[in-house]
């Protein structure tokens, strides 16, 4: 349950109990600063955090990925294929569910490990479903001969090294709230030194006003 706790490093975290109509949206605002962007994540994990979570589970979030590739599909098979539907059918089903299996496989491994989220490598994931479906497009029309292996991988890869990373152990942390269990008791809320650090730059003297401000909080 959540209680009052004063971590070592004197940020004081208010993680009071509250009624049991009240949803894990509205407990995390009495979370750390930090500890709550950890749970909330970045714009896209904000929004699969707006599902209920039984459909944000890491396996559908994952399928969905899966889903979303398969549309994306389509038109390379309609180009290159006189009956593509099937095609289009069996390779889609094997997709998703492909997607849905690692999903459920990171599901399983953060709840043995427990880890936390970790941001992954967005200047390196996004790209590259674009980049697969243009070489697998590529592919298709024998413009280009790209080994499928590689066009598949970078299509079906980002989906769920995400959920792996970021969402499984973030959902994780919200089922832990939805259920009136403080993910964070016992632990100190974490330094901002590196994002002091990183707004301040070397600037000694905007970095002694932040460390103030935080002091006074």
């Amino acid at each position: 349950m959540f209680g009052h706790t004063v971590p070592s490093n004197g940020v004081f975290i208010a993680t009071d109990l509250m009624s049991t109509g009240e949803t894990w949206i509205e407990r995390t605002e009495l979370l750390d600063t930090s500890q709550r962007d950890i749970i909330t994540g970045g714009a896209l994990s904000k929004r699969f955090s707006r599902l209920p979570l039984w459909l944000s589970h890491p396996a559908n979030i994952s399928g969905f990925y899966g889903l979303l590739v398969s549309f994306a599909l389509i038109l390379p098979y309609m180009m290159t294929n006189d009956f593509w539907e099937a095609a289009w059918i069996l390779h889609s089903s094997l997709l998703i569910v492909s997607c849905l299996v690692l999903g459920m496989c990171s599901r399983i491994i953060v709840a043995i490990t427990k880890r936390m989220p970790v941001v992954p490598f967005r200047k390196v994931l996004y790209p590259m479903p674009f980049i697969g479906l243009g070489l697998f497009a590529l592919s298709s029309t024998d413009l280009l001969a790209v080994h499928p292996y590689i066009s598949w991988t970078l299509l079906m890869v980002p989906g769920p090294l995400y959920v792996h990373l970021s969402w499984a152990p973030r959902w994780r942390l919200l089922c832990m709230i939805e259920d009136e269990i403080n993910p964070f008791e016992g632990m100190d809320a974490p330094e901002r030194t590196e994002e002091v650090s990183e707004f301040a730059g070397n600037d000694s003297e905007i970095v002694e006003v932040i460390e103030e401000f935080d002091s006074e909080e």
